[in-house]
């Protein structure tokens, strides 16, 4: 008897979950987003010293036409930056090839076809565009043709403008501290209401300042306006070609040749032999370049340690004699007054980094900044080097980078002691390095249309739990009535 009543348990789960599932056909259902794919992009970063190569991905739907884009993977080239290779074009393309085959390991082979390829040139190109358009041009054409040997979707090599350079770098770093959107915890995009970042960039070859104001720029080339995540963004900028930190050393250079016959911002104890040509070649030297020079000669120059006449070398880069509007930063360049917070990247976190860490004084204040500065330009050449040894190739320049950096944010800027309290010096954000290259790509991806999302039918969460709550029901119902027929045959058995 006890087994037909066990017999009974299959039909009764059968009639169970035909129950289920006659009721789930009654379920009203809706469309639900499948998670989007990625999408890629590349960016090559070609700067005055070197070239840096970032992978960016972001999902196949965007939020206010603007793509949420994290970086995927980065790759630094090997060798100096593409306008280095001016007398051998084919060699800055082939300098490409080692992160090009790295790319190809880190996109998805799905993706390949469908992931745009950009190469932007900064300052350096600026410089070789000026003194050679041909051979500028010789060195994007080869670029160009290595980059468009990779299966993906090439755009362009181009030369970023410096506005280009100071705006993307601005995005770059209110993105990455999430100034202009941020996912909360609810599961949702948000716009916070902090205001954005000021954003500083001391490059190889040229210098940019970027903040957002309020007031329409009176001179109309400082100005960019920006629309992103649906936010409208009024941003002045300006650009200082050859106030870069490599071309500034150049200039000093050929100031401490001309001038003084030893170099003031040097270490004592430290010499070289100095090429002329290599001094003179640069626009950025050329106002300095004797009308008549062996270019081919060398010159002893050896380092003195004078903070002071290095101070002066240094204000003789800033030409503050003449403004036409308002108010003006140096060399008649009109800027607004510096408000809210500032990051300050590249160049400007190296140097203040070595007086941080290796030089171990502080820099909190423009007068510390300025102490700390003078203090490095009066070390000589064995104590620096028993300071980092393993720095030794640069050593002998962070007297003049330090002392540069403290007279272009108070004198050039026009940072005072309040308002650089807001200036912070970091090489990341959000465990990324910041620079024009996101930028770029978070504005390249207001142009690539996004994907539809994949629709699937789904039930409403709330049908589901009434659902599972019935299913539960009519199991329960089945296992009672189940358990009512055993007792039922084990009491006619005992009869």
């Amino acid at each position: 008897m006890a087994g037909k009543v066990l017999s009974l348990l299959p039909p009764l789960l059968l009639a169970a979950a035909g129950l289920a599932g006659l009721l789930l056909l009654c379920v009203p259902t809706r469309d639900v987003r499948e998670p989007p794919a990625l999408k890629y992009g590349i960016v090559l970063d070609a700067g005055s010293s070197h070239t840096s190569m970032f992978v960016y991905k972001w999902p196949a739907d965007k939020e206010n036409d603007t793509g949420i884009v994290g970086q995927h993977s980065s790759c630094n080239v090997r060798g100096g930056g593409i306008s280095s290779y001016a007398d051998n074009p084919s060699g800055a393309g082939q300098s490409l090839v080692e992160c090009l085959e790295q790319a190809l390991r880190d996109v998805p082979i799905e993706r390949h076809a469908g992931t745009p390829l950009y190469l932007g040139a900064t300052a350096g190109m600026r410089l070789l565009n000026l003194t050679s358009p041909e051979a500028s041009a010789n060195v994007l054409a080869a670029v160009t043709q290595t980059l468009t040997q990779y299966p993906f979707d090439f755009r362009g090599a181009r030369i970023l403008s410096g506005q280009d350079e100071g705006v993307f770098g601005w995005v770059t770093a209110n993105y990455l501290l999430e100034s202009f959107i941020k996912y909360g915890w609810v599961g949702r995009w948000f716009r916070p209401k902090k205001g954005t970042l000021g954003a500083m960039d001391l490059g190889g070859a040229s210098t940019q300042i970027t903040f957002e104001t309020a007031s329409a720029a009176e001179d109309q080339a400082n100005e960019v306006q920006l629309q992103l995540y649906g936010q409208h963004y009024r941003v002045y900028t300006h650009s200082f070609l050859c106030y870069g930190r490599d071309q500034v050393l150049q200039r000093l250079l050929a100031s401490a040749l001309q001038t003084h016959g030893f170099h003031p911002c040097w270490p004592r104890g430290y010499s070289t032999q100095v090429l002329l040509q290599d001094v003179y070649r640069s626009p950025c030297t050329a106002a300095q370049r004797p009308q008549t020079f062996n270019s081919s000669a060398r010159v002893s120059l050896s380092g003195s340690s004078s903070p002071n006449l290095c101070q002066d070398l240094i204000s003789g880069l800033f030409s503050f004699s003449s403004c036409h509007f308002s108010r003006c930063s140096f060399n008649g360049v009109f800027q607004p007054p510096v408000a809210g917070n500032f990051i300050a990247f590249s160049a400007f976190f190296y140097t203040v980094d070595f007086l941080r860490t290796v030089m171990g004084l502080p820099v909190a204040t423009l007068q510390q900044l300025e102490a700390a500065a003078v203090t490095v330009c009066s070390q000589t050449w064995d104590e620096l080097q028993a300071r980092a040894p393993e720095q030794r190739a640069r050593l002998a320049d962070y007297c003049a980078g330090a002392m540069f950096v403290q007279q272009l944010l108070s004198r050039g800027y026009g940072f005072d002691e309040r308002t650089f309290r807001g200036v912070t010096f970091q090489k990341k954000a959000a465990d990324t390095a910041v620079g024009w290259a996101l930028g770029y790509m978070l504005n390249l991806t207001n142009m690539i249309p996004a994907d539809p999302p994949g629709l699937r039918k789904g039930t409403a969460f709330g049908s589901w739990v009434a659902l599972l709550l019935l299913f539960a029901a009519v199991l329960l119902a089945a296992l009672v009535l189940l358990l009512r027929q055993v007792r039922s045959a084990k009491a006619a058995s005992a009869i």
